[in-house]
This record gives C-alpha cells, sequence and structure tokens, in this order.
C-alpha cells in the first residue's frame, strides 16, 4: 500500500477568523492555530522568508481535516476569478454530509455564505447544494434521504 489516509486539504485564505467561523458554524471542530515560519516550511513549500497563520480544522468523526493558512509574508496571490464558477479547472468544492441541509444554509447565511444555485433533490437519494462561503471557497451539502 502507498497511501495510509488523506490528512488534510490546505485552503490559502485572507481572513483566517472568518474562514474558521464559517467552518466552526458548519460543525467542525478547531484543533488549532499557530504561527509557522523558517527555513523547514520554506524548504517545505519551495517560497522564501514565509510567514503564515495556520488553523486546523477536523470534522466530528475525526476522519476530515481542513488546513487553513493566511500568508503575512510573502502575501497571497489569486490565481482565478474571486468567484469562479464550478467549471473552473481545480479543487472547486468540498462536500460534507449534514442532518438538516436547511437548517445549515440558514446558519452559513449568517456567516455571509450564499447558495450557488439552489438546493436540488437527486432522485430518492439525497437532498444537495453549493455554499459560496468566506473568501469564494464553495461547500457541497448533503442530505442523505430516507
Amino acid at each position: 500500500m502507498t497511501i495510509q489516509r488523506m490528512d488534510n486539504v490546505l485552503i490559502v485564505v485572507d481572513d483566517l477568523d472568518a474562514v474558521i467561523s464559517f467552518f466552526v458554524e458548519l460543525g467542525m471542530e478547531l484543533e488549532g492555530k499557530a504561527p509557522v515560519e523558517g527555513r523547514w516550511v520554506e524548504r517545505v513549500i519551495g517560497i522564501d522568508d514565509v510567514r503564515q497563520d495556520i488553523a486546523m480544522l477536523r470534522t466530528p468523526d475525526g476522519h476530515g481535516r481542513i488546513e487553513l493558512a493566511m500568508f503575512h509574508t510573502p502575501k497571497a496571490i489569486s490565481a482565478e476569478p474571486k468567484d469562479a464558477p464550478a467549471n473552473t479547472l481545480g479543487i472547486r468544492r468540498i462536500m460534507f454530509t449534514v442532518d438538516d441541509i436547511d437548517d445549515v444554509v440558514a446558519r452559513l447565511r449568517a456567516h455571509g455564505a450564499e447558495l450557488v444555485g439552489e438546493v436540488a433533490r437527486y432522485e430518492d437519494s439525497y437532498r444537495l447544494c453549493y455554499v459560496r462561503g468566506p473568501e469564494g471557497i464553495i461547500v457541497g451539502l448533503a442530505e442523505q434521504l430516507g
């Protein structure tokens, strides 16, 4: 076997606290927040003079994690339009299964989230939607039916 597990997904952000609040409201748990700098990180990511703050969040089941990074130096750059559509190349969204999609959407709206399209039903299996949160992050939500 070559892979033991998927450890985390990194999202680079401008407003670390706003994005943490968004994911905590979604139900993730903040594991920790810390500054990161030094030669070791520069060697790993291939960028000199790095100074950043990171936060690690985990899903309630403990199996999924998101790492958030806010760069102080060098400043982060944008690689795409701010509100890129779902068919833009690259990682487009993170999908979560939720108990009550309507409740989650309502709670995330308080953190600036907006539906990308609408809540739609897939056969008798799921209700699904995409929500765009802070920093243009797209989160997919799936509520299993039955």
